[in-house]
C-alpha cells in the first residue's frame, strides 16, 4: 500500500462517510430542495456560533450556561478526564473550573479562545464534527498566571431542534506557568491526532443530501430572508477582520473610514467618543499613525459571534481581542484581553460601524504576567473622552460582563451576571435603526429560485473557503505535506518562503518534501510542533458563489519538549480560493514571513533582557525558521525551480521579506500588501494586489483565464 493511501485509510477510520456533490450548479432546484439545502448550511453556521459562544460563556466563568450547551447524554473528555451526561459535566464545571461557584472570583483570569474551525456536517444534517484550536489565559485569584493549549475535535447533535454539544474532546498540547513560559503537555512526546476529514472533505462543509427533500412549509420569501442574514453575516465579520488588520498598522484613516458618520466608540472605563473625529482620538491612544521599526499594535479578533436584526439594517457583533504590542526601543512589551461588544448599521446596502465598545479586561506587562500585572488605562487631555461611560457601564474592571448578542443559544432564555457580576453594554448609545419595509410576496419563478440559489452558494462559499484554509494550518502542524498540496486545485500555485511558486499537486508536494524533509509518520510522536493559526478572515465571494478571495493572520505558538516557548505573527494577505468539481480548493497561496519573532520566552517581542531590573537593551535581531530546513531559498531554486522564482516577481517580490535578498526581520517593519480597498470609502492602499501575487508575471494564473470571476475589492457590501 503506497504512502498516501496509508493516511487516507488513517483518515477515514477517524470520519463519517461523505457523498461528494454530483448536481450541477444550473440545475433548477424546487422549493423543498432549497428549504433543506438552506438547513443545511444555517446548520454549519450554528455549530459554529455555539462553539463560539461556549468560549464567550468560558471567559467569565458561566458554567451553568456552559453545561446547557451540551446535549442530554453527552461525553466530556479532558486528557484522562471522561465524563458522561450532562449533568456530570455541569458537576465538573462547577466543581473543577468554577471553585465550587458560579463566575469568576476577584483576579481569576480564564479566557479560552476557541477558533480556526473545520466543521462537517452529516449526510443526514443531523450531526456534526468540527476541530478547533484552543488557547488559554490562566490566573487564579493569588495571582499565578499560566497558559494551556492544544486541539479539539468535537461532535455536535441537534437534539429537540437546537444544536447542542454531543462530544469535547480536547487533547492538551502544551501548558506552563507564566513565569516558564509553557512546554508539550506533561513533558510528553505529541502524537498526530486523528483527524475526522480528509482533504477533499476540508473542501466539502455540507456533503450532497441522499434521498428527495422533505416537503416544507416555508415561503420562498422567507428562504430568501434566510439565505441574506447568512449573507450579511459574512460582510459584517468581514468588517470586523477588516478593523483589525488596520489597528494592527495603525492606520488611522482608514480605521475611521469604516465608522458611519454618526458613529461612537466606547472604551470601558474611561467614555465614549462621537463622530469622526472622536473615533480617531480614540484610537490614537494607541500611538500616531502608521508603526516605526520596533513597534508592534497587534490585536487580534477571535470567536466572533453576529446577530442580524430583523430586517438586516443591524447587527451585533462580539468577540475576543488579544493584544500582542510592545516597542522594542523603549523595552515596552505587554499582553491585552478585551471584549468587543459592537452595533453595526447597513446605510444604502454598505455595512458600517455605528458603535463600537470595547472592554478591556486586562492589560499586563510582559515581564509579570496578567497574575500579578494589571494596568488600567486612564486616558485625560488631548486623549479624554467627549463624554463619560453611561452610569449603566461604570463599574469594576473585573466584575464587568459584556451583554452578549442573543439569548443562549439552547435554553432561549437571556444569560444573567452571577451574584457580583454586572452586565454592561445592555442598552445601545445611539438612537433606534430603523427596519425597511416589509416586501410583498412576489410569485415563485424559475429566476427567483435560481438566484436564491446562487445566493445560497455564496453563503456557503464562505464556510468553505474557512475551513480549507483552517486545514492548511492543521496540516501543517503534522508535517504532512501530501494532505497540504491535496486541498489545492488542479492548477493551483503554493509559494515557498524565499524561493518561489510552485504549480499543481506534484510540484507543490515535492517542494514541500525538499523544503521541510519527509513527512512525519502518522504513528510516530513529536518532540516539537509549530501552530499554524489562520485567523480573522476576511472572505470575499465572487457572485456566481465559484471563487474567493481571502486573507488571514497567522498566529503561530510554538511548543517542544524542552526549549522555551515561543510565538510570532506573520500575513497571507491575499489567497484565492475556487470550487473545483464540487470542492473547494486553494487557486493562489502567498504568505509574507513573521511581523513579529520571540527569540525565547524571556525576551518577549519586545527583545527585554532576562533581568527585568537592567536596562534595556536591544540584541542583534534573529530570524528563525519555523522547521529544520534542508534547503531554503535560493539553495531549494537551485535544486528545484519554482514554476515563478521569486527574484522575478519585480515590484512584487518587495512583498516577501528576503524576496530582495535582504532579510528584512523583526524589528524592521515590513510592507503590507491588500487584496481589497477600504471596505466602505474605497480608499486604496498605497500597495494593492489586483490580482494574485504571480498573475502579473504569468497571466495564464489568473483564475479569470480558467473561466472563474475575480472576486471583487469591497467586502462589505450587501446584495439587496
Amino acid at each position: 500500500m503506497s504512502y498516501i493511501a496509508k493516511i487516507l485509510v488513517f483518515c477515514l477510520a477517524f470520519t463519517s462517510s461523505f457523498v461528494l456533490p454530483t448536481v450541477a450548479d444550473s440545475q433548477q432546484p424546487t422549493l423543498d430542495e432549497l428549504a433543506r439545502d438552506v438547513d443545511r448550511a444555517e446548520s454549519i453556521r450554528a455549530v459554529k456560533n455555539l462553539q463560539r459562544t461556549y468560549a464567550h460563556y468560558s471567559q467569565f466563568g458561566l458554567w451553568n450556561e456552559m453545561a446547557d450547551l451540551y446535549a442530554d447524554n453527552a461525553t466530556f473528555i479532558f486528557d484522562e478526564i471522561s465524563l458522561k451526561g450532562r449533568k456530570e459535566i455541569a458537576e465538573y464545571l462547577v466543581s473543577n473550573e468554577g471553585s465550587g461557584q458560579q463566575g469568576l472570583r476577584r483576579g481569576e483570569v480564564n479566557t479560552q479562545i476557541i477558533d480556526h474551525p473545520v466543521v462537517n456536517l452529516s449526510v443526514d444534517g443531523e450531526s456534526a464534527k468540527g476541530r478547533w484550536y484552543g488557547f488559554s489565559f490562566l490566573s487564579d485569584s493569588e495571582g499565578n498566571a499560566s497558559i494551556q493549549g492544544g486541539v479539539f475535535e468535537n461532535e455536535y447533535i441537534r437534539e429537540d431542534g437546537k444544536w447542542k454539544i454531543n462530544v469535547y474532546n480536547f487533547y492538551p498540547q502544551y501548558a506552563g506557568s507564566y513565569e516558564t513560559g509553557w512546554n508539550n503537555w506533561k513533558g510528553r512526546d505529541l502524537s498526530i491526532l486523528p483527524y475526522h476529514f480528509t482533504p477533499d472533505e476540508s473542501g466539502i462543509p455540507i456533503p450532497e443530501p441522499v434521498g428527495e427533500a422533505p416537503p416544507t412549509r416555508a415561503s420562498l420569501e422567507a428562504l430568501e430572508a434566510r439565505i441574506a442574514v447568512m449573507n450579511d453575516e459574512s460582510l459584517v465579520r468581514n468588517l470586523q477582520a477588516a478593523y483589525g488588520y488596520y489597528i494592527n498598522r495603525r492606520m488611522w484613516d482608514d480605521v475611521t473610514d469604516l465608522f458611519a458618520e454618526n458613529g461612537v466608540y466606547e472604551f470601558g472605563g474611561n467614555g465614549i467618543y462621537r463622530g469622526t473625529e472622536g473615533v480617531r482620538k480614540a484610537h490614537e491612544r494607541m500611538g500616531p499613525d502608521g508603526l516605526t521599526e520596533g513597534v508592534l499594535n497587534d490585536r487580534l479578533q477571535f470567536d466572533t459571534v453576529v446577530s442580524l436584526a430583523p430586517g438586516r439594517s443591524e447587527a451585533r457583533v462580539r468577540g475576543i481581542e488579544m493584544g500582542i504590542l510592545g516597542n522594542v526601543e523603549h523595552g515596552e512589551a505587554y499582553w491585552e484581553v478585551s471584549v468587543f461588544d459592537n452595533r453595526f448599521v447597513k446605510e444604502d446596502g454598505l455595512w458600517k460601524v455605528r458603535e463600537m465598545r470595547v472592554f478591556p479586561l486586562f492589560r499586563s506587562d510582559y515581564r509579570q504576567g496578567w497574575g500579578k500585572s494589571r494596568i488600567i488605562e486612564t486616558l485625560s487631555g488631548e486623549l479624554a473622552p467627549d463624554q463619560p461611560l453611561p452610569i449603566a457601564d461604570t463599574g469594576d474592571q473585573d466584575r464587568i460582563i459584556p451583554a452578549f448578542v442573543s439569548a443562549h443559544p439552547v435554553t432561549g432564555e437571556p444569560v444573567a451576571a452571577p451574584s457580583g457580576m454586572k452586565l454592561v453594554a445592555t442598552q445601545p448609545l445611539t438612537g433606534a435603526i430603523p427596519a425597511p419595509e416589509a416586501r410583498h410576496e412576489a410569485a415563485i419563478t424559475a429566476a427567483r429560485l435560481q438566484d436564491a440559489k446562487r445566493k445560497l452558494m455564496m453563503a456557503k462559499a464562505y464556510d468553505g473557503a474557512e475551513h480549507v484554509s483552517t486545514a492548511y494550518g492543521f496540516y501543517a502542524d503534522d508535517s504532512q505535506w501530501d494532505w497540504l498540496s491535496e486541498i489545492f486545485g488542479k492548477e493551483g500555485t503554493k509559494q515557498i518562503p524565499f524561493a518561489g511558486y510552485y504549480t499543481g499537486f506534484p510540484r507543490i508536494s515535492k517542494a514541500l518534501f525538499l523544503e521541510y524533509g519527509d513527512p512525519v509518520s502518522l504513528t510516530a510522536k513529536k518532540s516539537a510542533i509549530a501552530f499554524h493559526w489562520r485567523i480573522q478572515p476576511v472572505i470575499i465571494v465572487a457572485p456566481d458563489g465559484r471563487s474567493v478571495r481571502l486573507r488571514t493572520y497567522l498566529f503561530h505558538p510554538n511548543t517542544s519538549k524542552t526549549s522555551s516557548s515561543t510565538l510570532f505573527g506573520a500575513m497571507y494577505p491575499d489567497d484565492h480560493l475556487i470550487l473545483e468539481d464540487g470542492i473547494w480548493r486553494l487557486w493562489n497561496l502567498s504568505l509574507d514571513e513573521p511581523y513579529f519573532e520571540m527569540p525565547d520566552w524571556k525576551s518577549g517581542w519586545a527583545l527585554l533582557k532576562n533581568d527585568p531590573g537592567a536596562e534595556t537593551q536591544r540584541p542583534a535581531p534573529r530570524t528563525r525558521p519555523a522547521f529544520p530546513k534542508r534547503y531554503f531559498g535560493a539553495e531549494l531554486v537551485q535544486q528545484y525551480r519554482p514554476d515563478v522564482p521569486i527574484n522575478e516577481l519585480g515590484v512584487l517580490q518587495e512583498h516577501f521579506r528576503g524576496g530582495t535578498g535582504e532579510p528584512w526581520a523583526w524589528p524592521k517593519i515590513l510592507p503590507m500588501w491588500w487584496g481589497y480597498k477600504n471596505p466602505v470609502s474605497g480608499r486604496i492602499p498605497e500597495l494593492f494586489l489586483p490580482d494574485c501575487v504571480p498573475c502579473e508575471y504569468s497571466p495564464d494564473m489568473s483564475m479569470t483565464r480558467h473561466g472563474y470571476l475575480l472576486p471583487s475589492t469591497d467586502p462589505v457590501r450587501s446584495e439587496d
